[in-house]
């Protein structure tokens, strides 16, 4: 073989193993998952009862300008299932360090970025059957996309974006606290950041500086962007997020992956020391 040929083989076949090596990750958790189908099952079935409970229980108290309720808090809660993951995988991960398994990857042949791809594809897997759950909630309760099929893929894309940058922030807490006890902790961050959004109401309705943050909280602009997306009514008056919320949606989510993925793959190095 000439030395060209082998320089444009050479990577090709060091890419088909990273493909390869990055299927195999994502299999193994697949099968520890199939091991215990009833804590997936309910994980899928939280967010269809937080649905119910907001849509039914507290819809009646939320008088929305120029819509109903339930269309409102269906995108939102869409966004909302794209956070819900995160604290098993911190578990999980933190879970596998703890025990050694991650070790063990490590002392094979594996680049890191494939070691750390499986377990996020993985991930990504399990949001895409809770985002096809939670629309076919929405449907069941009367939620529509109303601007046809391809604004509707559009904010499919954007959730499961948010999704993707969310699993490199879990991917790195995880080895950072290397202990499922420790990785509990994600819980105090995860539902606060949640709840200050526009998931559930608009942050007109929250005092000044609660709804300044919420305003620039990730899961506002996905949701709205998203909302604007599907045709459903939205709650916010206006200003430079709520009218460039497609763009934020598209630019927090690459941020994060920008700033977490090296984090994540500096930290599964460091795990040796």
């Amino acid at each position: 073989m000439s030395a060209p040929t082998a320089a444009i083989t050479a990577p090709s076949g060091h890419r088909a193993s990273a493909v390869r090596d990055t299927a195999t990750l994502a299999g193994r958790i697949l099968t520890h998952w199939r091991q215990r189908p009833v804590s997936i099952l309910l994980g899928f079935l939280f967010p269809v009862l937080m649905v119910l409970m907001f849509g039914y229980l507290f819809g009646g108290a939320m008088s929305l300008p120029g819509g109903d309720y339930m269309d409102f808090l269906i995108p939102g809660m869409l966004t909302m299932t794209m956070l819900f993951g995160l604290e098993s995988l911190v578990v999980s991960v933190a879970h596998d360090t703890a025990k050694g398994v991650t070790e063990r990857i490590r002392s094979l042949p594996v680049g890191t970025a494939p070691a750390l791809a499986g377990r996020s594809a993985a991930d990504m897997l399990n949001a895409l059957v809770g985002l096809a759950v939670m629309i076919g909630t929405g449907l069941l309760v009367g939620w529509r996309p109303e601007r046809g099929l391809a604004p509707a893929l559009a904010a499919a894309g954007l959730l499961l974006w948010l999704r993707w940058a969310f699993t490199w922030v879990g991917v790195h807490l995880g080895l950072l606290l290397r202990t499922p006890e420790s990785a509990v902790a994600v819980q105090v961050v995860v539902w606060p950041v949640g709840f200050l959004s526009s998931v559930y109401v608009s942050p007109d309705t929250m005092p000044g500086w609660l709804g300044a943050i919420a305003t620039w909280n990730p899961l506002t602009a996905t949701a709205t962007a998203i909302r604007e997306l599907f045709g459903n009514p939205g709650w916010n008056t206006g200003g430079w997020a709520a009218d460039h919320a497609i763009a934020l949606a598209l630019i927090w989510p690459a941020l994060l992956t920008l700033v977490f993925v090296p984090l994540a793959c500096r930290q599964y190095g460091a795990l040796a020391n």
